[in-house]
């Protein structure tokens, strides 16, 4: 386990690319990282700037193409990862979302918790870690009953041809059946998966016609409009076809050693669906590294974002909206998050990390690393710093302000932090 000084001294001096050489703002060294002192009220820490996660340095593993709202890329787990912890260590995330640092750490043959208070997140994440052969999920699809005249309980005819919208109906109706006479296999873990990713998106691999990107769902209405305005009603798509299709592109790069390194991951994972700030299944000084992602604020609302994916798992919305931490002010998200970090100090090993993601919200007035770094010292952690990947940004990074090339945007920033020994 690497200690505060190596790391440091590693963030400083990383190297990849040939960007032009900087000069250190507190030391004229010329080196590739910009380094600069920030002062958050008085406490004082180093801010580190570099391409220190880009898709060219670290390809990802197709098994990470599931679509979530406010997720970050695998490349920036995988980072701390590799530069925090060794295999067989212990990786954790308690915001896990679809699971991008629990598939990256099983990967790298380590073992890992998830817990995510929506109960989607587990949905999307297991199923990964224990994908079945593609002949058996053929097979299972070929088994199921899909019935002409299923049982409809709401009207999706704005998103799905009426053929399609049968087959789905009769795929939630088998799956949750088995759920509920808990008869769920493995294999039905993996189609219920791909079948919530499936269930609406812009382009014809998805089951719906035309419609937003697939981690954000539109109401009826507003599809409604979406179909006057562009002309358009749904067109039959085939589910089988398109869950298979799916799931080979899933597990297309997968090697033989990637599949055993994530079943051994899963055969000890903890999966919980708690309140961040109360993991009493973890055991004390447990944990070598959290890897995550917070809520930001109400910057994006998981639950109406994801009220299709609700509708086929038959997960009350309405729960989630009172679960998940939506908290409206700045005092509010603090609050929610002390009691966090107290929880990560309780269950962080001597010596262990945390990498908090941190952003730039509602239009750059609030930057959440003031707020995240003093909550950390507070609960006795050491902050080695706030590093921060430099990039080029997309049109997304216009939900999180984003005004220059350094700083602000989700998967761009985080406060990292290290538990004393």
């Amino acid at each position: 386990m690497p200690t505060l000084e190596s790391t440091i001294n590693y963030l400083e001096n990383f190297s990849y690319s040939d960007n032009e050489t900087r000069l250190s703002m507190i030391n004229p060294v010329p080196r590739n990282t910009i380094i600069e002192i920030i002062d958050l009220g008085g406490i004082t820490v180093p801010l580190y700037i570099n391409e220190y996660w880009t898709s060219r340095q670290r390809q990802t593993s197709s098994i990470q193409e599931i679509s979530y709202r406010a997720c970050f890329k695998p490349q920036l787990p995988r980072f701390f990862i590799e530069l925090l912890t060794g295999p067989g260590d212990t990786v954790y995330d308690p915001f896990a979302g679809r699971g991008t640092t629990i598939l990256e750490a099983a990967l790298l043959n380590r073992k890992v918790i998830a817990n995510d208070i929506n109960p989607l997140s587990r949905i999307l994440t297991e199923p990964r870690l224990n994908p079945p052969p593609s002949e058996n999920i053929e097979k299972r699809l070929q088994d199921i009953p899909f019935r002409k005249a299923a049982v409809q309980d709401q009207d999706l005819s704005m998103f799905y041809h009426p053929r399609t919208e049968a087959e789905l109906l009769s795929l939630r109706e088998y799956l949750n059946h088995n759920k509920h006479k808990q008869a769920e296999d493995p294999v039905d873990r993996w189609i219920r998966m791909v079948a919530t990713n499936r269930l609406s998106g812009h382009s014809k691999g998805f089951f719906s016609v035309y419609t937003m990107p697939p981690n954000q769902a539109v109401s009826a209405e507003r599809q409604k409009k979406i179909n006057l305005k562009r002309n358009q009603e749904p067109e039959y798509r085939d589910t089988r076809e398109l869950i298979i299709r799916k799931s080979n592109q899933l597990m297309r790069g997968l090697s033989e050693s990637q599949v055993k390194s994530l079943k051994k991951a899963w055969k000890s994972a903890l999966f919980l669906e708690k309140d961040a700030s109360q993991t009493e299944e973890i055991a004390p000084k447990s944990i070598d590294l959290t890897v995550t992602s917070p809520p930001f604020l109400n910057v994006v609302q998981y639950s109406s974002d994801n009220w299709l994916r609700c509708w086929f798992n038959h997960i009350e919305m309405e729960t989630i909206e009172k679960k998940i931490t939506m908290a409206s002010t700045l005092k509010k998200w603090s609050s929610v998050m002390g009691a966090v970090f107290k929880e990560l100090y309780r269950i962080t090993r001597a010596g262990g990390w945390v990498a908090f993601e941190v952003g730039e919200v509602r239009g750059g007035k609030i930057n959440l690393e003031e707020t995240v770094v003093p909550l950390g010292l507070q609960c006795g952690f050491e902050c080695a710093g706030v590093v921060v990947n430099r990039q080029n940004f997309t049109k997304t990074s216009n939900i999180w302000g984003v005004k220059n090339n350094r700083a602000g945007t989700n998967s761009n920033r985080i406060v990292l932090f290290t538990r004393p020994g």
